[in-house]
């Protein structure tokens, strides 16, 4: 096979370029050899996206003309499949460069990547920021695409008839999981700036926790678990929409709420406490300083003071990145505050209320008292007490703030606060 060809035919251009297959990942048995595994790979990635809904019918007929987060897959696709043929290079690490000094970032399987996940409106945002403010972590926006490559899979497994086409295709767990390996790491990496520690927080990847502990060893699982009475209050209140719940009734809300925590649980269960930390919203809020210790001290990253003032890194350069289409952001903009803890109380129907029991047994599992209502949570640190007493004080200025957010504005500013932090507060870990 000399030279460079493209799967398809499409126009010179960077798409174009993007697919292209050099000569250097096909050292492979024969030309003919060679054009069946390209077939194979080209003919099954488009059933794939185009039969199971990830990607727009519209297409313009060649995979060489399609958007880049089509591209990436197909080139994992491509890079990982021909590690199964004889003689093929396969790829065990990617990489790329960064800024004006053209810096060499590489990652692979083996780094140490951080996920966060829990249901929806469970705290997921606020950990992702508290962490992001940390100078060493980088955690970025919701990707939405890897929890949703996560349920492709799931729905490939579950079906014999399309798990033997798989196979028969030459597409077996090892083919897959290389590939889904590639594409998640890509995403992660590529999607926000270079960082010592890598984390996504896309909430629902918590229910394929074992999984991706598989695909990367070294990866730790941060599960935000919050009371679900508030957790559904807050999802039917903010109308945020989720596959399954019928945000007209909560008690069938509070079921499916209770069925996709009792998944993770276990999920989490099944990693293992060396790899998956339960932490709960509520104790992250009334004490901020002593959870966020022991999470750093979990992920095995120093202690920083800029994770208790995320507030200050907002949308700004170095700082902390916020998508104005996520439904937490205009929260996450304020210090950690008491405002959203007991929200739910009066609003739950009072035959809800009172089969709370039977209804969502995930509630007293995870340590909840079904029957509290309201609840008692604990007593907050004076840290979040002062920080909630100056939202109250300064709403104007919070709710400007919160606006901005949601209407993508950026704040001007630099990332010399974080600097400043970092350079003056660092301390060692005290026990609490």
């Amino acid at each position: 096979m000399g030279g460079s060809e493209c799967f398809g035919t499409a126009p010179d251009g960077p798409l174009n370029q993007t697919l292209l297959i050099s000569s250097s990942h096909a050292h492979m048995h024969s030309h003919t050899q060679a054009q069946r595994w390209r077939k194979l790979v080209s003919i099954t990635t488009n059933r794939w996206l185009f039969n199971d809904g990830l990607l727009a019918d519209n297409w313009p007929f060649s995979l060489c003309r399609v958007s880049v987060l089509k591209t990436t897959l197909v080139k994992c696709l491509i890079d990982y499949t021909s590690s199964r043929i004889p003689n093929a290079d396969p790829i065990v690490q990617a990489g790329y460069d960064h800024g004006p000094e053209k810096k060499r970032y590489t990652y692979d399987v083996n780094t140490p990547l951080i996920f966060i996940g829990g249901m929806p409106r469970s705290g997921t945002t606020l950990a992702r920021a508290m962490l992001d403010a940390h100078p060493d972590i980088r955690c970025g926006e919701e990707t939405r695409v890897i929890p949703r490559l996560l349920q492709m899979r799931n729905q490939w497994l579950k079906s014999t008839r399309e798990s033997a086409r798989l196979v028969e295709a030459g597409l077996d767990n090892e083919v897959l999981n290389s590939a889904m390996a590639a594409f998640f790491l890509e995403v992660i990496a590529r999607h926000g700036e270079p960082a010592p520690r890598l984390c996504n927080k896309d909430p629902f990847t918590l229910k394929s926790a074992v999984y991706l502990s598989q695909l990367f060893p070294n990866s730790k699982f941060i599960f935000m678990v919050r009371d679900g009475r508030a957790t559904v209050h807050s999802i039917i209140s903010r109308h945020v929409t989720i596959s399954g719940f019928d945000l007209t009734d909560y008690r069938q809300c509070l079921s499916k709420w209770n069925a996709a925590v009792q998944l993770m649980y276990l999920q989490c269960k099944e990693v293992g406490p060396d790899r998956c930390l339960r932490v709960y919203y509520e104790q992250l809020v009334l004490h901020p300083r002593e959870q966020m210790d022991r999470i750093l001290e979990f992920l095995v990253v120093p202690w920083n003071e800029s994770v208790l003032h995320h507030e200050q890194f907002i949308n700004k350069p170095g700082g902390i990145s916020l998508s104005k289409m996520e439904r937490s952001s205009d929260q996450v903009v304020k210090p950690v505050n008491l405002e959203a803890l007991s929200k739910w109380v009066g609003h739950i129907p009072d035959d809800c209320v009172r089969d709370m029991a039977s209804v969502a047994p995930m509630l007293a599992m995870l340590g909840y008292d079904p029957n509290g209502n309201p609840p008692n949570y604990g007593n907050p640190d004076s840290f979040v007490i002062d920080n909630t007493k100056d939202i109250r004080e300064n709403s104007k200025h919070w709710s400007k703030l919160a606006d901005e957010v949601v209407a993508g504005k950026k704040y001007p500013g630099s990332a010399d606060t974080r600097q400043m932090i970092k350079d003056q507060s660092e301390e060692p870990r005290t026990s609490h």
